[in-house]
């Protein structure tokens, strides 16, 4: 049942443009985002997203560091355990990517490296069991470009009301794509953090884009300055279903505080 070897749909997770659009306020220096993971409507397992300012190439940027791990049935049937870590230039820009852990039986380390200046960017895929080199190949990219996990806190920044959309330029390191992010429209909903007033958002990286797979990939953030990302779903075809992320905790470590 390899649905989590998305890297997570959170996978599958967003994306935003490199583009000059109006930011929101700015969101706090760290942040930590705690998530219950459904599938098919039973709990499937957990993720954490920890968000935070770090040097890159010796200057100022950011990291985002997302574990994600299978529970219960879905763990039985299909071990998931997943480390994934993008560095971001301050503009949000990828510069680097590392994904390792343990999908099913395999066991997998893969690295992206972003050179914005040469345009190109390089992928790399190990089997940690076999401590062999799989896969390797360099692909064309634009000056700043975006990683699905780093893609979502560029997402918080921008201004876009329902009905407005934009292209982005994303890649995973084997594939440079540029894809369309729709504010779709106004919805209230639930997660175990609370009730929230939220924008829906598609972000259209399935069916040929950067993934093959027919699906649709939904992201529902606050609709306030904070902008938190509360849920996350990808809906697959009827055989395989949908995958749900919702909020469970929002930390700001240096507040000492959540979102409540």
């Amino acid at each position: 049942m390899p649905w989590l070897s998305m890297r997570m749909p959170m996978v599958l997770l967003l994306v935003c443009a490199g583009l000059a659009f109006p930011q929101t306020e700015a969101f706090p220096a760290r942040e930590t985002f705690s998530y219950n993971i459904e599938w098919r409507l039973i709990s499937a397992g957990k993720a954490t997203v920890d968000w935070h300012p770090s040097a890159v190439n010796g200057r100022p940027g950011w990291q985002v560091s997302m574990h994600a791990e299978s529970a219960g049935l879905v763990s039985k049937l299909y071990k998931v355990d997943i480390e994934s870590v993008s560095s971001l230039t301050q503009a949000f820009c990828a510069a680097s990517s590392e994904t390792s852990g343990r999908e099913g039986s395999r066991r997998r380390e893969t690295t992206v490296t972003f050179d914005g200046e040469e345009h190109k960017a390089l992928y790399r895929e190990r089997d940690l069991v076999k401590n062999t080199v799989l896969t390797t190949q360099e692909v064309a990219i634009p000056e700043c470009v975006h990683d699905v996990l780093g893609g979502l806190f560029y997402l918080r920044t921008l201004d876009l009301e329902p009905g407005q959309s934009t292209e982005v330029p994303i890649s995973d390191g084997k594939k440079s794509v540029t894809a369309k992010v729709e504010a779709q429209q106004r919805e209230e909903i639930k997660v175990p953090e609370g009730a929230y007033k939220t924008v829906r958002y598609e972000i259209y990286l399935f069916n040929n884009v950067l993934y093959r797979r027919p699906a649709h990939l939904y992201v529902w953030l606050t609709d306030d300055r904070r902008k938190l990302p509360v849920e996350i779903r990808v809906r697959l075809q009827i055989a395989i279903g949908t995958i749900t992320l919702q909020l469970a905790q929002h930390e700001i470590p240096e507040a000492k505080e959540t979102s409540k």
